[in-house]
């Protein structure tokens, strides 16, 4: 019955957050345009099945998704894992399983991600080839498991975020002047769509966890920045995939 209570209270809380853009595209159709909807009642299914479909994926994040990242997080950070019993005063160093964690949940989470299938998709189909669809998603993929990596140590060392961003935008700018300049445009994009659906959750997850488990670390200021740090690193691998496609390129035509 709770499970039950549950679903029903996260459809109707779902049905308000999409009322508003309901009624927006309602307006502009019959108001604006005024003209009506073609397919009306598939229309409207397939609403159904989108509020269904948030709901669910909800009620997926609360019971799964979430307490499966911080579980991990507090699995590896443990004292008698990292140390084995042995070591009372813990380094960075020795929480390499955590970076390696990391990386692979960015990875792993980053390939599965719908919102980068669709404009890998896309970008292949536009450029005509020209941008292959798996070497974009690869790109994207390296360059969040790194910055997951990155946000991980960060969180552990407790060094400020700004410092990373900074020097992460710096790198990008520098990148922007030397990149194919078709292809900046979709390095900037790909940065926001790794933080969607998948990636969200888990790596949030990962972050409180590692947070509020590792000595010494706020979970306000030290478990938030990792999706930060995730729409950064993208930019700088899809640019740098592209310069060294170029640069090779260039070196056999030579």
């Amino acid at each position: 019955m709770e499970l039950l209570s549950s679903i029903f209270s996260t459809f109707l809380a779902t049905i308000r957050d999409v009322a508003p853009i309901i009624i927006l595209l309602l307006f502009f159709q019959y108001i604006v345009l005024r003209k009506p909807i073609r397919n009306l009642k598939k229309t409207a299914i397939g609403f159904f099945y989108i509020v269904a479909g948030l709901a669910l994926f909800l009620i997926g994040l609360e019971q799964a998704l979430f307490p499966l990242g911080e579980m991990m997080a507090k699995q590896l950070t443990a004292p008698d894992f990292i140390g084995g019993g042995v070591k009372t005063v813990l380094t960075w160093p020795d929480y390499y399983w955590v970076y390696i964690f990391a990386a692979a949940i960015g990875f792993s989470t980053t390939i599965a991600e719908p919102s980068l299938i669709a404009v890998a998709m896309k970008a292949r189909d536009m450029s005509g080839g020209a941008v292959s669809s798996w070497g974009l998603r690869l790109a994207v993929a390296v360059g969040v498991a790194l910055s997951i990596a990155l946000g991980a140590f960060r969180i552990v060392t407790g060094t400020p975020l700004h410092l990373y961003m900074m020097v992460g935008y710096m790198v990008v700018i520098i990148q922007t002047f030397f990149a194919p300049k078709w292809l900046v445009p979709l390095a900037y994009d790909s940065g926001g769509v790794t933080t969607s659906t998948v990636t969200v959750p888990l790596v949030t997850a990962l972050g409180l966890g590692l947070a509020s488990t590792v000595p010494g670390r706020s979970v306000l200021i030290d478990g938030f920045g990792l999706i930060a740090l995730a729409s950064l690193f993208p930019m700088i691998t899809v640019m740098g995939y592209a310069q060294i496609s170029e640069w090779r390129a260039k070196k056999k035509n030579q």
